[in-house]
């Protein structure tokens, strides 16, 4: 999976705001590009309410990976500007995804932002309990067996019962590891202040 994750202009440096919304494109599709790794090792995910059940999972579980990640490049207050910057944006793009597909909620029902929003703030709380793998460098954050353990877990009752004894374990050894990989590069990349030259045929940030 290839993305364009560097700034190509020079100026001055970006504010959380400016980070967080660079972030949310590349958090969005490696939340998608780990389902579709999914589907092409035969878990059945199925187009609509089960689809959007299991990427709001993985995108919670990224939102949580991100925020442990910018701890060690931002003050408090940057910290939270940019996590829910973060949210936001992820939000505003998953409701354009599910009204198109599934529909507006009914009157008087949350909307489809507002029920990820909802859930950011109920289970990055329980993402909070786990920790990081020791080995982790100061401005990096490489969890735990059990917080991507967790993950696996919140999938599990997304899944087809013949497909729930196995999510726990594939998600360890395979997909977690390649999104959180793809965040914390991404996270160097975006807090990196010198431009670099942009390549073809990748996708940008910006």
């Amino acid at each position: 999976m290839r993305l364009k994750s560097h700034w190509f202009k020079p100026g001055a440096a970006k504010s959380p705001a400016e980070q967080a919304s660079a972030m949310a494109f590349i958090v969005f599709r490696v939340a998608q590009n780990l389902l579709k790794r999914m589907r092409g090792a035969h878990f059945d995910i199925d187009a609509g309410p089960p689809y959007f059940a299991f990427l709001r999972e993985v995108l919670v579980f990224l939102v949580a990976i991100t925020d442990r990640m910018a701890h060690a490049r931002l003050d408090g207050p940057a910290r939270q500007e940019f996590t829910v910057a973060l949210v936001r944006h992820l939000a505003r793009t998953l409701q354009e995804n599910e009204d198109h597909l599934l529909g507006a909620p009914p009157a008087g029902e949350p909307s489809h932002a507002d029920t990820f929003i909802d859930l950011v703030n109920q289970i990055t709380a329980h993402y909070a309990e786990f920790g990081a793998d020791p080995e982790s460098a100061d401005t990096a954050f490489e969890p735990d067996f059990a917080f991507m353990r967790y993950l696996g877990r919140r999938l599990e009752p997304t899944l087809p019962e013949k497909d729930r004894r196995w999510v726990v374990e594939q998600v360890m050894a395979a997909e977690a590891p390649e999104a959180v990989a793809i965040v914390q590069r991404t996270m160097n990349d975006l807090h990196d202040p010198a431009p670099r030259r942009a390549r073809r045929n990748t996708m940008s940030g910006e």
